[in-house]
């Protein structure tokens, strides 16, 4: 379904289909890479990219983890909240790509991941053409409720780690349900390592974009400023 000979022509932009990974610390996002590297490596020409404010940790346990010749995964140390080396300033993240895409010209997919933020990080549409936002169950039940810009409107959002769900109080039907209110249907996956047809699930969504984004037709969105929100403190005035 991924194979090269799939498309006559893998390439049609002279470029790889670059898809953000980005969430809180914690929600798994390093390891969902790892996931995807061991799933796709064997069909597809992959690459990463890491975000950390001041070491290359999650490019070193990538590297350790052998899902990728080490040369294929590389660090951007940002030295300021990662936040803004993937959104405000991309340019050390751009000319990382840049580098890869030189270097294996063959390359399908590139892999950014941003370092730990909060509920409002994005990518910007400048830097990849599809973002998918992680949450986890140990992060609480009622996350996925209080929305954000990755919440509400990234490309995906996964929630991570079901298999702790019981360990945790968590009720993950409830908690994949508001996260599909808040996204107003948008696509929601929960993942667990341990749960085959949540990976495949996952798979199937990446093949689709790659596939748009091979036919020329994957237009990337910006999911904006943060989104609107209210404090219960706030009161109505008339005056």
């Amino acid at each position: 379904m991924l194979e090269h000979e799939d498309h006559p022509n893998p390439h049609p932009h002279g470029r790889a289909l670059r898809l953000g990974i980005c969430g809180p610390v914690g929600t798994g996002k390093s390891s969902l890479i790892a996931l995807l590297c061991r799933e796709l490596a064997g069909r597809l020409e992959l690459a990463v990219i890491t975000n950390d404010i001041y070491t290359d940790e999650d490019a070193r346990f990538l590297r350790a983890a052998g899902v990728l010749d080490a040369d294929r995964i590389r660090a951007v140390e940002t030295g300021a909240c990662p936040h803004t080396a993937i959104r405000d300033d991309i340019t050390a993240n751009l000319l990382v790509v840049e580098e890869l895409e030189d270097e294996y010209g063959d390359l399908d997919v590139v892999l950014l991941e941003s370092g730990g933020d909060n509920l409002t990080a994005t990518f910007s549409p400048a830097l990849v053409d599809a973002q998918v936002f992680v949450l986890d169950v140990a992060g609480g039940g009622d996350v996925a409720r209080k929305g954000g810009p990755g919440i509400e409107r990234a490309d995906l959002l996964v929630v991570n780690k079901t298999d702790l769900a019981p360990y945790v109080g968590v009720d993950v039907a409830r908690m994949l349900a508001d996260a599909r209110a808040a996204r107003g249907g948008g696509p929601v996956i929960g993942l667990s390592r341990t749960d085959r047809a949540s990976i495949d699930e996952l798979l199937a969504w990446i093949s689709g974009v790659l596939a748009t984004h091979r036919a020329g037709m994957l237009m990337p969105v910006d999911p904006g400023p943060m989104a609107r929100h209210l404090h219960a403190h706030e009161h109505a005035h008339n005056h």
